[in-house]
């Protein structure tokens, strides 16, 4: 019987379409879902901006133990390695080559002709075979090129290391009957392929994708692409339970672990549909960024430092120094260190610079029947500059209205509040999480109130990235 893996395409689906805005603390759950529930592999997207794409991919690639972390790359020397580099931190990585080969695609999108393409992309694939022996050649808009100059691609691409190729129906026109034939015709035009994987992606513009995809595999594919959450191509929780149910009539049989299936798409859709992830800064996830984390006052520095960095955190000898200092005075009088404490100690112990930003003032209107809206005033080299925006509660609007001051979108890694004195005139601290440029910086607010705590945490953070910036 034929293992056929589906490949979550996701958050690549995500990007290109347009239909999801991911935070970067959303991917890593959806990651976490997929890894546990057995997908052959995840595709994540490449390399755009260098500093912030490689470390969103090295804590990807963190994560990833059971399946396939599969990375596209540019036809360029500097793009193959900067993503290789990013990846290589997964147990098992791949690289993927991709070009247009329908004769408009490759005349508007990949601006070469047909011979000059297929050199280019062979020299990538070639080029990423020396890094990796899993090196996957996707072939967009596939369905609508010439058999025969798919087949000349392919017998080029094989020739220097790919492993895999992938063709795809990115008309969404055909039935299951012309792609299980398309598919037939490749094979026989191409004899190559019966030695490598041959993987299909279908587009649902007709309502079939699902139909053609099980049809592909009827024709012979061994990976199918799907999304865990609904974006127009095949829906993996559907071809997943086609597969585990008509495993012994098709002959192949698919790895995800269906039992988990209903549970697992239900996380998906909870961290995906929510309107919180393309409207509110505030996600609201307050969890530990290092799961099972348990530090002592027996721990040195380097394994302090060592959970610190898995944090998103990038610290100077002198902010190191201080962050361990300030970890033995708290550990000397607990038993265990928690991630949430290690990360309000670096909040509160790195990078203490002159605030660029201080809080003048804040008036906060919130109620059951309408949104909330903050009012907030900063002070910056003694100007006052003030915001009013609305917010899924009272502080997502501050953190919108601190945004509109500054003038600049920064995204929100995480977030926590934690009572630090008992009684009903309780402390409460909060701790925000900014990504810029690639680099984490926390911030600390302390307050009886948990609106200011959190203010005050998130204008800590960026005086923090205001200070790099300028210096």
């Amino acid at each position: 019987m034929r293992d056929i893996r589906v490949s979550d395409i996701t958050m690549r689906e995500a990007i290109a379409s347009k239909a999801l805005s991911l935070s970067f603390k959303e991917k890593l759950e959806i990651v976490k879902i997929l890894d546990r529930i057995g997908v052959g592999s995840i595709e994540v997207e490449g390399i755009e901006s260098s500093k912030v794409d490689s470390l969103r991919i090295k804590s990807i690639a963190s994560l990833v133990k059971n399946s396939t972390l599969a990375v596209p790359v540019k036809m360029d020397d500097d793009s193959i390695q900067a993503v290789w580099n990013a990846a290589k931190g997964a147990k098992h990585v791949r690289l993927q080559v991709e070009a247009a080969v329908s004769p408009s695609c490759m005349e508007y999108i990949q601006r070469k002709k047909a011979d000059t393409l297929i050199a280019d992309a062979a020299e990538a694939v070639a080029k990423c075979a020396q890094l990796t022996d899993d090196v996957e050649f996707v072939a967009i808009d596939a369905t609508r090129t010439d058999v025969a100059y798919l087949a000349r691609v392919i017998d080029a691409v094989v020739a220097v290391g790919a492993k895999t190729v992938t063709v795809c129906d990115a008309a969404g026109s055909m039935l299951p009957e012309e792609f299980a034939q398309f598919i037939a015709d490749l094979y026989q035009a191409t004899p190559q392929l019966k030695n490598i994987d041959l993987g299909i992606s279908c587009c649902n513009n007709l309502n079939m994708a699902d139909a053609c995809a099980v049809a592909g595999v009827m024709a012979g594919a061994s990976i199918v692409k799907a999304t865990s959450y609904p974006m127009g191509v095949v829906a993996l929780d559907n071809v997943a339970r086609i597969l585990a149910a008509k495993a012994d009539a098709l002959g192949a049989q698919s790895k995800v672990r269906v039992t988990e299936l209903k549970r697992a798409m239900n996380q998906i859709s909870r961290l995906c549909c929510d309107d919180r992830s393309k409207a509110s800064l505030f996600t609201g996830a307050v969890s530990e960024a290092v799961e099972g984390v348990v530090l002592t006052a027996g721990d040195d520095q380097a394994t302090v430092m060592q959970y610190v960095e898995r944090l998103g955190y990038s610290l100077s000898d002198e902010d190191a120094e201080a962050v361990f200092e300030a970890f033995k005075k708290i550990a000397a009088s607990k038993e265990r260190v928690s991630a949430t404490e290690l990360d309000a100690i670096v909040a509160s112990a790195a990078l203490q610079v002159p605030p660029t930003y201080t809080l003048d003032g804040y008036v906060i209107n919130s109620g059951l029947s309408f949104k909330a809206t903050s009012h907030i005033s900063l002070r910056k080299d003694g100007e006052l500059i003030e915001a009013v925006s609305l917010g899924d509660g009272p502080i997502d609007s501050s953190f919108k209205s601190i945004e509109s001051v500054v003038g600049k979108h920064y995204e929100l890694d995480d977030f926590s509040i934690q009572a630090v004195t008992e009684g009903r005139e309780a402390m409460g601290e909060s701790v925000v999480k900014l990504i810029a440029d690639g680099k984490v910086y926390s911030g600390r607010g302390i307050s009886t109130d948990i609106v200011e705590s959190s203010i005050r945490a998130y204008i800590s953070a960026l005086n923090k990235i205001a200070y790099e910036e300028q210096n």
